[in-house]
């Protein structure tokens, strides 16, 4: 028999559900992207199908919860992304028609930045020598790092599976995986896996980008790596560190909340060696880039993103820092001041309360973006995945520090929900 805490976990898990199908059914009709609307089909039977299920559990009592959440993630994301890669290959050609666009924008430009570095050897392509005035298009606001996730279509050529997205939902399965692996295989809560899987924008981001997915991703296997003193070297978390900042800049808040977290549990002696770790891989990833062409790696990765370059960020998603920014130069002041209040902020909480758990850094890390996405004055929702997947691993990561970082105890097991419950330990 289901108890009644269990019957108010399944009824959530349908309202989760429920709102993932109408936010999906409303991105099938309205979006004018044709990649959105694609995503908006195959998510919509993938989050009824979910309802389905667990309506079963409720009614039946039996089952698992995973069931839902692995469903999701198979028709919401895999599905779309693999029909979305064979719908562009091998020859599409790249208009001004959003509404027949395959994929967005950054899978090429990432996929044009690993042709254009075997070709030229520089992945930032001259923008004095297009002979006309450069488009957001033209850029790549990237760092080398994230040039690797074109390497397959670069090397093998235009084929469904070297879309730039594949690579990026392989790596983001394999850091997810490993990160619970270095945890010592813990029973995860569903609800970490609602945020961390199934929400729409985790399903919706790997299916038409795919780029911030992988991103958060490994910072969620940082952080794993970070809090498992005597287990792995610190050096491991700095490199892992270099490589997610020379991926994209996104990544430097959570870098600096783990130098923080290892100086704070781990001493003097394993933040220095992060510190090394971090600087040498940083330098071995950035330095060729950077020594071969100063002008292209500086317009392209430093002033575009920040809406110094020659094109402007198409960035304006209507969130509180963009709507005050709008309104003029006093409302962007004003949107500026607010950012960096929220900066300050969440650096004196990191300071002053450094994290101690793998929770509390993520946890940070996911306040901190979150209010750097709401409150800048060029932003996209669709970065909110960060804060969305850092929570759900928050969960995850909470949980497992409940049972230790090793594997789990012996649990009694729900016929419900397929997690285990704890047992006491003796004192």
């Amino acid at each position: 028999m289901q108890g009644a805490p269990a019957r108010r976990s399944l009824w959530l898990d349908i309202a989760i559900y429920g709102g993932g199908a109408v936010f999906a059914v409303v991105t099938a009709i309205a979006s004018e992207f044709y990649g959105y609307r694609v995503w908006g089909n195959c998510a919509t039977v993938g989050y009824l199908v979910a309802v389905a299920l667990t309506a079963r559990i409720i009614t039946t009592g039996r089952g698992s919860r995973w069931v839902p959440v692995w469903v999701v993630a198979a028709l919401g994301a895999v599905a779309p992304l693999l029909y979305l890669a064979f719908r562009r290959a091998p020859n599409y050609v790249w208009g001004p028609w959003p509404w027949s666009f395959p994929a967005q924008p950054e899978v090429w430009v990432i996929e044009r930045s690993a042709g254009e570095l075997f070709a030229h050897g520089n992945p930032y392509i001259d923008l004095t020598a297009l002979g006309r005035p450069p488009t957001p298009d033209d850029y790549t606001p990237y760092g080398p790092a994230m040039t690797v996730f074109g390497f397959p279509r670069a090397l093998f050529g235009d084929h469904p599976l070297t879309d730039a997205r594949v690579a990026f939902l392989v790596v983001t399965a394999a850091a997810l995986l490993l990160a619970w692996r270095v945890l010592g295989r813990p029973n995860l809560p569903v609800r970490a896996a609602h945020l961390v899987v199934a929400s729409p924008l985790t399903v919706l981001t790997l299916a038409v980008a795919g780029d911030d997915i992988a991103v958060v991703a490994l910072v969620v296997l940082a952080t794993a790596v970070a809090y498992r003193p005597g287990a792995i070297s610190p050096w491991w978390t700095g490199a892992l560190c270099a490589v997610l900042v020379t991926m994209k800049f996104t990544a430097l808040p959570a870098a600096a909340v783990l130098a923080v977290g290892i100086a704070a549990t781990r001493g003097v002696k394993a933040f220095g060696a992060a510190a090394v770790a971090f600087a040498a891989v940083g330098s071995a990833l950035v330095l060729p880039v950077l020594l071969a062409d100063p002008t292209r790696f500086v317009e392209h990765v430093v002033k575009f993103p920040v809406g110094l370059g020659r094109a402007s960020s198409p960035a304006s998603s209507p969130l509180p820092g963009h709507l005050l920014a709008s309104l003029g130069p006093a409302g962007h002041t004003t949107a500026l001041v607010l950012l960096g209040l929220a900066a300050a902020a969440t650096a004196t909480w990191v300071l002053v309360r450094p994290p101690r758990t793998a929770a509390d850094a993520v946890l940070r890390t996911a306040v901190g973006l979150g209010a750097a996405i709401v409150l800048a004055p060029a932003t996209r929702w669709g970065y909110l995945v960060y804060p969305v997947v850092l929570l759900g691993a928050a969960i995850g990561f909470a949980a497992a520090n409940r049972v230790g970082t090793g594997v789990s105890a012996p649990a009694e097991r729900s016929s419900v929900d397929g997690t285990p419950r704890d047992k006491a330990r003796p004192a």
